[in-house]
């Protein structure tokens, strides 16, 4: 793997990480990892979107059934792992197949798609992260959420998904500075 299919999110201004991921291509094939509910609940999140700004958009997140592996999640993601979370969000920009910005809670997030030969650079920016926590959090979960999207888009079986977030969101307690 290269470094862009593996490297750490890092922070880009206040509030605000970026991660990058190289990807195989055609840019519409990684499009459909974006866009389409089969294609994104194997690697995020399933549920329905409406391709248009301001479209509702629905995530159905069951992380144990991202991989065949199973790992159990740390104790204070228990519940939601068992139950599943289901959030509904909104389309805030699309431009097919270059561009989608969805909102995230109270914050935001945006993939942008650049060709590179064969491949595809995904480039993913979450903006107006609330604190150095959640930035923590988020970074762990993004970083493990994109480990498992280049499996799955070279079509290899994904590792758990708790065995990567509980090795990597520690990683980024160090990585990020404390005020």
């Amino acid at each position: 793997m290269t470094a862009r299919e593996t490297s750490y999110g890092r922070i880009v201004a206040p509030a605000e990480i970026r991660f990058e991921r190289l990807l195989p291509g055609p840019i519409e094939r990684v499009w459909e990892f974006l866009v389409d509910s089969d294609k994104r609940g194997q690697w995020l999140a399933s549920g329905p979107m409406e391709l248009k700004p301001g479209g509702a958009l629905e995530l159905r997140f069951r992380h144990r059934d991202l991989s065949p592996d199973k790992a159990p999640p740390p104790e204070r993601f228990r519940e939601m792992d068992e139950k599943g979370h289901i959030a509904h969000e909104r389309v805030l920009r699309i431009e097919p197949p270059r561009l989608l910005s969805i909102s995230w809670g109270g914050s935001d997030v945006t993939f942008e798609l650049f060709p590179e030969g064969e491949k595809v650079c995904l480039v993913l920016t979450h903006r107006r992260l609330p604190d150095r926590a959640a930035m923590i959090m988020t970074s762990g979960g993004w970083h493990t959420h994109l480990a498992i999207l280049v499996e799955r888009a070279h079509g290899r079986t994904p590792p758990a998904f708790w065995t990567v977030f509980g090795a990597i969101e520690s990683e980024y307690e160090t990585l990020y500075p404390k005020p």
